[in-house]
């Protein structure tokens, strides 16, 4: 079977044409796909096209959403969390979040995630696979259809590590750009760090998409290599010092910044020390400190940071120097932590 998610306006005009039909019936293909207001995702309901033109096209395998709508759960901010079933009976989750100005896509790369980061509910099952660029795509349809606006930013901050999916995630990334008409300054791709694949992430940008203007965003939350050991198991095989080496040459290949994210987990990275010790490991370099405040889940032992505190770290950040800021905890009352949907729904 073939999607269409993800054909440029050229590769839809060639379909048309290989059956027949005039190059604009393929036009009128890649404009229903990408216009979120058009509801029915599905080949034989394209009303545009003549209808035996439709039956050839799903005869022969065609399709637009290899994904189903398993469950969903509306926060009372607004925030919406999607669990999608896959082609093959496996599962992923989605969230949109809303503001008044913009709708922010958070999207998986994988299902399940093989990072094993100690708070995180996504890699308690392991990693199953790697997610299609169609199947990433898919979600942004899902999350635009659902919430009736036009999704304008993306953070590949879902289940799994994007830098294991690179090739998808780039080629995915390529589409939204062009096809989904999102600039890469609105997409953020979020990693917890894998020996070599900074430096072939900003590669293969050059390679795939002719630059590299994403926010590269890395899932630090720790000041030192024995504290990010503790919380992140995988953190063995690349030290921390070597993660801000590979940044750095990250900005000077794209002439971005790159983003820290730092989970404030109580007790264990939240202490002044800590914020002294993470304004000497970053300093001297263009970077931005995002602090998260902890959403709780029920199988770990980790606490949520009191605001004074998180607070306190913040200010010691910015009086050192440091570019820093506080996101805001979303969805709180849905369930919104990664892997948490796909959990319980595994568990009934």
């Amino acid at each position: 079977m073939r999607n269409l998610i993800g054909s440029s306006i050229k590769d839809l005009e060639n379909v048309a044409l290989n059956y027949g039909q005039a190059a604009y019936r393929g036009r009128q293909i890649y404009n229903w796909i990408y216009n979120y207001k058009n509801k029915k995702k599905n080949i034989d309901q394209i009303e545009v096209l003549p209808l035996d033109f439709r039956k050839k096209l799903k005869d022969d395998g065609f399709m637009i959403s290899e994904l189903s709508l398993q469950e969903k759960n509306l926060a009372n901010d607004g925030t919406l969390k999607l669990l999608l079933s896959t082609g093959d009976n496996e599962s992923i989750e989605s969230v949109g979040i809303p503001t008044e100005k913009r709708l922010t896509a958070c999207l998986s790369s994988q299902i399940g995630c093989p990072m094993d980061c100690k708070f995180c509910a996504t890699g308690k099952e392991g990693l199953k696979r790697s997610l299609k660029a169609s199947e990433i795509l898919d979600q942004i349809l899902f999350i635009e259809n659902e919430m009736n606006r036009k999704v304008t930013n993306i953070v590949f901050m879902g289940m799994g590590e994007p830098l294991l999916n690179i090739d998808d995630l780039l080629l995915s990334i390529r589409s939204i750009n062009e096809d989904f008409q999102i600039s890469q300054r609105k997409i953020t791709v979020s990693t917890v760090a894998v020996p070599k694949m900074i430096n072939k992430l900003s590669e293969k940008s050059f390679q795939i998409l002719g630059n590299c203007q994403f926010t590269l965003a890395i899932s630090l939350h720790a000041s030192n290599q024995i504290t990010r050991e503790a919380i992140i198991p995988s953190a063995k095989n690349y030290d921390i010092n070597n993660i801000v080496k590979d940044c750095k040459k990250f900005v000077r290949d794209t002439g971005r910044r790159v983003s820290f994210e730092y989970l404030m987990l109580s007790g264990v990275n939240d202490q002044l020390e800590h914020a002294d010790e993470l304004s000497n490991l970053l300093k001297g370099f263009q970077c931005h400190v995002n602090l998260i405040q902890y959403n709780q889940i029920d199988e770990v032992e980790f606490k949520r940071v009191s605001l004074k505190n998180l607070q306190l770290f913040q200010s010691r950040l910015s009086m050192n120097g440091i570019a820093v800021s506080l996101r805001k905890s979303r969805g709180l009352d849905k369930n919104a932590a990664c892997g948490q949907l796909r959990q319980n729904a595994r568990s009934k």
